[in-house]
């Protein structure tokens, strides 16, 4: 009699931890109470996996001996409370896969910077050769690929709930990019149940793992004070660094690593802006302990593109920049994209509110926002933020419009920038659909 294997949730990943259970012997159902995209529905047939599309079999899914659930299905949803009484192991994809997985991992997470970081990261690894793999919230499936490909090494950007369901994984490279307050809605808008999830990036590390962060955080530093971290520290920050890790002298990174040093001006990286040194620096560390050559490390540095949505900059039309940065679902993001730019803006803002505080935008709003345009179905909480420091705030609930209104606003030697601060599911399927309308809207104009 095989396993039986249930998976919740039949996107990327949990069509991967299918493909995979597959392989490894279990009988398995994919259930997914949406609807399955057309080539997801394709793929499970052509492997002739059962699976049910909008509607979950509660019978078929109560008789699994493990369950590997989408990042997506919070554990407050009704099925996953029914198989948590029953005792029945509820894992995500990442912890199944890497049941099966011998190469080496370097995971990435925080609340900012991880996708870029993860992209800059790959970038060296496999400019410079290495046979590498990418995962986790980019790329493909990481239970997908332990399945069908022959990686040396993943590099893998983990969110919160991705780590929420996992126990025995351990990261070789553990990176923590930053805190900040973020989905605080699934938390039960505890902070401290927050900060415990992105710490589980360093469970079960051991003294042979390594565990790369941002000494300038200050969540961060005083989680570290609490906690005994087995892996070697390796810290960076924007102040000078004398010890193993990454810091700033002057204008140059320098990165120490096992007697190697490694110096960069950050004139010369590609990411330009505080946040991206940051990403520089955690991707640098991380390669470094690959045992990437410093000439390899400087050219990639200087030459990676950039990630689609996040602070892109997309057009000039008649004089006015517009910025693409719907990447941005939290209040710290959109802090970074303000921060960076030096021209008058117009934001657009908006969408479903995570539990926001927008305090600490009041100082860069006051300095550098022209006006709002509030892109959402309820903006109430920007306007009470905002009414008494932006003269013009606009309410408008469609791309078409919020790109007129910013574009009529805005004056030659301005930006537009599309930075939500929320999450897109009120007014889009997700940010990539958000961003990719504004930049449809801009060459409408």
């Amino acid at each position: 009699m095989k396993n039986s294997l249930v998976i919740l949730g039949a996107g990327e990943s949990g069509v991967g931890a299918a493909i995979l259970g597959q392989k490894k012997g279990y009988s398995v159902f994919v259930s997914d109470l949406g609807k399955i995209k057309e080539k997801y529905q394709n793929v499970l047939s052509d492997y002739d996996i059962d699976f049910e599309s909008e509607k979950h079999s509660e019978e078929k899914i109560m008789e699994a001996e493990l369950v590997v659930k989408s990042p997506g299905i919070p554990e407050t949803a009704p099925v996953i409370q029914k198989l948590l009484a029953k005792q029945t192991p509820v894992i995500s994809e990442i912890e199944f896969a890497g049941r099966y997985n011998s190469a080496k991992t370097i995971c990435i997470t925080g609340s900012n910077g991880k996708t870029t970081t993860t992209l800059l990261t790959y970038h060296i690894l496999k400019k410079a050769g290495v046979n590498v793999g990418l995962a986790g919230n980019v790329g493909k499936s990481f239970a997908w690929q332990v399945a069908e490909e022959n990686f040396d090494v993943y590099v893998i950007e983990l969110s919160s709930f991705q780590l929420d369901g996992m126990y025995d994984f351990r990261a070789d490279v553990a990176v923590l990019m930053n805190i900040t307050p973020d989905h605080l809605d699934r938390y039960g808008y505890d902070m401290r149940n927050y900060i415990s999830s992105k710490f589980r990036i360093i469970q079960n590390q051991t003294s042979a793992d390594y565990f790369i962060y941002c000494a300038d955080d200050e969540v961060i530093q005083k989680e570290i004070k609490k906690r005994e971290i087995n892996a070697c520290s390796l810290p960076f920050g924007l102040s000078e660094n004398a010890a193993d890790g990454a810091g700033l002298r002057e204008d140059q990174i320098i990165i120490n690593f096992n007697q190697n040093q490694f110096s960069m001006s950050i004139l010369d990286l590609s990411l330009q802006g505080k946040h991206n040194t940051y990403n520089s620096m955690a991707a640098g560390i991380a390669s470094m302990v690959f045992k990437i050559r410093n000439e390899q490390l400087r050219e990639s540095l200087a030459d990676f593109k950039g990630v689609e949505h996040r602070l892109e900059n997309f057009l000039k039309v008649h004089g006015i920049d517009f910025i693409n940065d719907s990447k941005a679902t939290n209040v710290n993001s959109t802090w970074y994209a303000l921060e960076s730019i030096h021209k008058p803006i117009v934001w657009i803002a908006g969408g479903v509110d995570k539990g926001n505080d927008y305090s600490m935008l009041d100082n860069l709003v006051g300095e550098k926002v022209k006006a709002i345009v509030c892109l959402g179905k309820n903006n109430a909480k920007l306007h009470a933020a905002f009414d008494e420091k932006v003269k013009n705030m606009v309410d408008v609930t469609s791309m078409e419009e919020a790109v007129k209104a910013a574009y009529y606003l805005a004056r030659n030697g301005d930006t537009v920038l599309l930075s939500p601060a929320c999450a897109s599911f009120d007014l889009f399927e997700n940010y990539e659909d958000r961003g990719r309308q504004f930049k449809r809207e801009v060459r409408n104009l």
